[in-house]
């Protein structure tokens, strides 16, 4: 699920629909929906492989909002090409963050107007933006970085400022939003607090969970009462069941046109709700825009849906998220409270991207304009189109200089992931056997991964190997093969590169194909992840002892650590995972790692800074009887 800078750049009779019963007037409003847009789009299905398209545009007038819907393409595979309507269901991806972020001012203020049901913790009077974590959640809330951990506030966690980088592939099905804020301890920061932007989803499950406690409810309830129904977004869900029940729920594909699985799995209900959760549809996000652009108000009922303070809060620039214009035409680009903001040619933007493994989503408003757009897509990485159809709406209503974007995407061949595994001849030949490579590795804040050779006989990974043997051998290089279930890939592939360093392959196998083409494929999560595994030995030859690896996968992130005065690799890789099956002495104390009693394999015990066989060891991963 990423923010997307880099995209910023048959037919039905189109609908224009008021949001209550009154005739729509073409003379006041010009329509978004043009022939000529809709010609644009369908020419899009077929140049950017996109299945389907469903469009909601709202032109606000006040109380009676103009709303024109359409839609374009296949909702299932053994449709008629024509079967997605505005009604039909999508997960809307980090289009959710900025529900998120408006719970929890509504929940604020219920503190501030004595309606709140739970109190706040002994001694905090207060719960606003500037409440510290750590005085909302006592004992749970924790970062390794100590100043981080006292000072960090509610603003912090949902501006992206806590210093925290991605870590998505840490958390995994059957995870939940408390044992996230439990586990946060244990994973590396790579700023200090407020030092820059950067992403993190799990900050969304902090604020997930701090609805939970203080309102009394999970979230995905609270969300339902307090936004959903006040707006009569009546098809609008966090569960994937409901959203299948109704029948309305759209068929997802790869951007190279497989068919994959809908949405995230049931048991990650509660943990996606707040970063990434929502299920709604074209009709019911134009609902959600008209209350937008009237700042919180539903221009229909006149209900305040979003206190004016709150709305305010999230919706202003509080973290510069990209420092320089990514085009002419646009600004610099800033970060609220689950809505990115910018400029396009002198027009205040507000919105949000959402990208999942068969989804792309944009919700994206002009507040000084009253033009609102949504953009949903049933495939992966199509943000360059989506943001493209909304450029062209914006420049067609407000009369502004035509820009050319290159709405694409990027399109692979039909195997996917499985012809990018290629690489080019290592630069140093591998030390030591893949063999020895082979094993358990345990990270604190990941858990254990089991890694297997092609012919590997132990007894972790004949399931392993079955899943990737229509993969196996598709490079000269060696290649170690893990399972990894997560809740953005199934599977991690390691292909050597140079001496000991692998590149890292977060990926979604699929060996018996999914829908109606049986055929082998593989895919993963949208985006860039240019990850590595750079293993540490002691010793050489066939005596050599392998310690671990150090998992590098946001090269910001190691950048930073280094210039922190990080020493070696277990201090700057994202993630430090010890091999098991060596007992080390520890001279000092070592602790338990209860803090993930839940997670299988992290109970790992772990050592003091000592000095351990001739290498000096810095970091806490020194594992013991094991």
């Amino acid at each position: 699920m990423t923010v997307g800078v880099q995209a910023a750049l048959k037919l039905r009779g189109h609908a224009h629909v008021p949001l209550h019963n009154t005739a729509f007037q073409e003379s006041e409003t010009k329509p978004a929906i043009t022939p000529g847009l809709s010609q644009y789009i369908t020419d899009l299905l077929t140049s950017a492989q996109i299945p389907g398209i469903s469009l909601g545009v709202v032109h606000a007038s006040g109380s009676d909002p103009d709303t024109e819907l359409e839609s374009w393409g296949r909702k299932t595979e053994d449709g008629d090409g024509n079967d997605l309507s505005p009604d039909t269901l999508f997960d809307i991806a980090s289009c959710s963050k900025g529900f998120l972020a408006s719970a929890v001012g509504i929940l604020m203020d219920d503190f501030a107007q004595g309606r709140n049901v739970t109190p706040l913790p002994a001694g905090i009077t207060i719960f606003d933006w500037e409440t510290k974590l750590v005085h909302l959640l006592p004992g749970e809330w924790a970062l390794e970085y100590e100043w981080a951990s006292e000072k960090a506030n509610v603003r912090d966690a949902l501006s992206h400022v806590t210093g925290m980088p991605r870590h998505d592939f840490s958390y995994a099905p059957g995870d939940t939003p408390q044992g996230i804020v439990n586990n946060l301890r244990n994973l590396r920061p790579a700023y200090e607090l407020r030092q820059k932007w950067s992403y993190n989803n799990q900050m969304f499950m902090v604020g997930a969970y701090l609805v939970s406690k203080y309102a009394d409810k999970p979230y995905t309830e609270f969300a339902s009462e307090r936004l959903f129904e006040p707006m009569n977004m009546s098809t609008t869900t966090f569960s994937p069941n409901a959203a299948r029940e109704m029948g309305l729920l759209t068929q997802t594909w790869t951007s190279f046109g497989r068919r994959i699985p809908s949405g995230f799995p049931d048991d990650a209900v509660e943990l996606m709700a707040g970063p990434g959760g929502i299920i709604s549809s074209a009709t019911d996000l134009t609902k959600w825009l008209a209350v937008l652009l009237n700042n919180g108000v539903d221009p229909v009922s006149n209900t305040t849906i979003i206190p004016s303070s709150a709305f305010e809060e999230i919706t202003t620039a509080y973290s510069v998220m990209e420092g320089t214009p990514p085009s002419p035409e646009m600004s610099i680009w800033g970060y609220g409270l689950g809505w990115v903001t910018f400029s396009y040619q002198g027009h205040n933007i507000v919105a949000h991207t959402g990208d999942i493994t068969g989804i792309s989503t944009l919700v994206v408003f002009l507040p000084d304009d009253g033009l609102g757009i949504a953009v949903l897509t049933n495939a992966d990485d199509k943000d360059d189109a989506n943001m493209a159809i909304a450029i062209m709406i914006i420049g067609d209503l407000l009369g502004l200089n035509s820009v050319t974007t290159n709405a694409t995407g990027t399109a692979v061949s039909e195997e996917g992931l499985s012809t990018e595994n290629s690489s080019t001849p290592a630069a140093e030949p591998l030390p030591v056997n893949l063999e020895s490579l082979s094993g358990t590795y345990s990270n604190l804040g990941y858990g254990n991964i089991t890694f297997c050779t092609a012919n590997d006989q132990s007894p972790d990974c004949p399931e392993v190997l079955a899943s990737f043997a229509p993969f196996i051998n598709q490079t000269s290089s060696p290649e170690l093969y893990a399972a990894w279930l997560r809740i953005y890939s199934s599977h991690v592939r390691l292909t050597h590169q140079s001496a000991t360093e692998f590149s890292v392959q977060f990926t979604s196998l699929f060996p018996e194909g999914y829908g109606a083409n049986t055929t082998a494929f593989e895919t993963a999560e949208s985006g860039e992840i240019d990850a590595s595994a750079v293993f540490v030995l002691g010793g050489e030859g066939e005596n050599a002892t392998v310690f671990g690896f150090g998992m590098e996968i946001d090269e910001d992130a190691v950048a930073a650590r280094k210039r922190a005065g990080a020493r070696d690799l277990e201090e700057w890789a994202d993630a430090w995972f010890e091999k098991l099956g060596r007992r080390l002495t520890c001279p000092h104390e070592s602790g338990r790692a209860d803090d993930n009693k839940d997670r299988p394999g992290s109970r790992v015990a772990f050592c003091t800074p000592t000095q351990r066989q001739g290498r000096l060891h810095t970091g806490p991963w020194c594992s013991q009887g094991v």
